[in-house]
């Protein structure tokens, strides 16, 4: 069991929030320049990374050398793999469709309404989120198998993003697959393995934070909210009402797992 520099992450609180709202005001400039607010999905992995590194910083001193190092690349590895895959993926399009439809329906000056309801409010997510990224740097006690064991929850939680988003770009490709489920490789284990990924890489970045209770009872609703995103909010639940009369998708709901991955039942 670890000690907990209480004090010490109190006071490193306010700089990672600034981290946090500094990604998210330069890219609303970037946003308002582009004329596209889909660039804040880029910005998501990124905020991260910088309250990651943020944190690093000001915990010197406080905690544990190996986790604060372990954490910090943990979070930055995830962050930056994914603003590359979103900024390739987004390469050459134009509006998402979601932002569209919420700024059209904006009381108001739509730019001051994006700010509020879209760029502070992933700021803040992203703030609350990685409460646990923060906390693990002022673990005083040396990294022991809750830190490993996290680390090995967050490898299995990259493998399943990492390769489903590169088996679906490929499907993608084929022109022959226009308008066709997803349903191979990863995809027939579970309907969506980057968002199962994404649930495991937090769950295991939380379990370093677990060799000391009281730290991890304070970061615990980090990754209870990013599970609920995943599965009941703008991830699972909200990707589900769009895909619903897809023709294919019934069937493909029926056999393949919701979110947590498990062979394909045979119909």
């Amino acid at each position: 069991m670890s000690g907990f520099a209480w004090a010490a992450f109190a006071q490193g609180l306010l700089p990672c929030a600034g981290a946090a709202l500094a990604v998210m005001l330069a890219t609303f400039a970037v946003a308002l320049r582009m004329g596209v607010h889909r660039v804040v999905d880029i910005a998501w992995g990124l905020g991260f990374t910088a309250v990651a590194l943020v944190s690093y910083a000001a915990s010197a001193g406080d905690g544990d050398g190996t986790r604060r190092l372990l954490v910090t690349v943990l979070t930055a590895v995830w962050g930056l793999r994914l603003a590359w895959h979103i900024a390739r993926r987004g390469r050459g399009h134009g509006e998402d469709p979601r932002y569209a439809a919420m700024l059209a329906r904006a009381p108001g000056d739509p730019r001051l309404y994006a700010l509020r309801k879209v760029y502070l409010l992933q700021g803040a997510l992203v703030w609350l989120i990685s409460l646990p990224v923060q906390a693990a740097g002022y673990l005083t006690g040396p990294a022991g198998a809750w830190a490993w064991a996290g680390a090995g929850v967050w490898a299995v939680g990259l493998v399943f993003e990492a390769v489903g988003d590169r088996q679906l770009a490929r499907f993608k490709t084929d022109p022959a697959n226009r308008g066709k489920i997803m349903d191979r490789g990863l995809w027939s284990w579970t309907r969506h393995p980057n968002y199962f990924g994404d649930f495991c890489v937090w769950w295991g970045l939380f379990l370093i934070v677990c060799q000391a209770p009281g730290a991890a009872a304070a970061t615990l609703v980090a990754p209870v909210l990013m599970s609920f995103l995943l599965i009941g909010g703008s991830g699972k639940a909200l990707l589900e009402r769009h895909m619903a009369e897809r023709p294919g998708f019934a069937a493909y709901r029926d056999r393949t797992s919701g979110f947590f991955p498990r062979p394909p039942r045979r119909g």
